[in-house]
């Protein structure tokens, strides 16, 4: 039975804002030191933490969104503002270095990074609330289509937990050069999904056709 292609769309847009390749150095560098037992229980704790995250701003966003007076079609025009945002970010090279200093601020090496910087800002950041919003409360969802898109997103952070269980073979195999491509890749792709959440925001608001 083939996968419908929303779904296709959904995993394709929260892998490329969430940037499981981007995210395998800096698990690396932030567990530096550590045992392959403590870095794999900081792996799961991160990607749970992330979950729950996400899962909450799925569930609960629009209702959240509706109590502070905000539409959907105005929500959706800004979150793909800020998504496309972030994809100039990752064309331009800034966002790698953001994450590094965000990566920078975790107070020590022994310290534990699953909740901060992993779990958020590095995995469950804005743009990735923002995106679980728009995929949720697209129009005509039901609660098979919101069921289906948390789904989707677990599947993202199993992809994330794999390549943290593999980050240092990763790195070692891209090096610097590989992760820089697939970024700059990732980022084309999330400008183009970006400028089509603006466009369903202005259907939404009927200035689109």
């Amino acid at each position: 039975m083939p996968i419908p292609a929303e779904y296709i769309t959904a995993f394709v847009t929260l892998f490329v804002v969430i940037d499981p390749i981007g995210l395998a150095p800096l698990f690396v560098a932030l567990t530096a030191g550590m045992d392959g037992r403590r870095r794999r229980a900081i792996a799961l704790r991160a990607c749970a933490t992330a979950a729950v995250l996400l899962t909450l701003f799925g569930l609960f966003g629009e209702t959240l969104l509706e109590f502070v007076g905000i539409s959907m079609p105005a929500f959706r025009i800004a979150g793909g503002l800020l998504l496309f945002l972030t994809a100039l970010e990752m064309l331009f090279e800034r966002r790698g270095k953001r994450r590094e200093g965000q990566a920078q601020g975790a107070e020590e090496p022994d310290d534990d990074p699953s909740v901060f910087p992993l779990a958020t800002p590095l995995i469950a950041g804005p743009g990735a609330m923002a995106t679980m919003i728009l995929l949720a409360g697209a129009p005509g969802a039901d609660w098979q289509t919101v069921l289906a898109m948390h789904g989707v997103m677990l599947a993202v952070l199993l992809v994330v937990l794999a390549l943290f269980f593999a980050g240092g073979l990763l790195e070692r195999a891209l090096g610097p050069t590989g992760i820089n491509v697939v970024t700059r890749l990732l980022g084309m792709l999330l400008a183009a999904l970006s400028v089509q959440f603006v466009l369903d925001g202005l259907r939404g608001f009927g200035l689109a056709g």
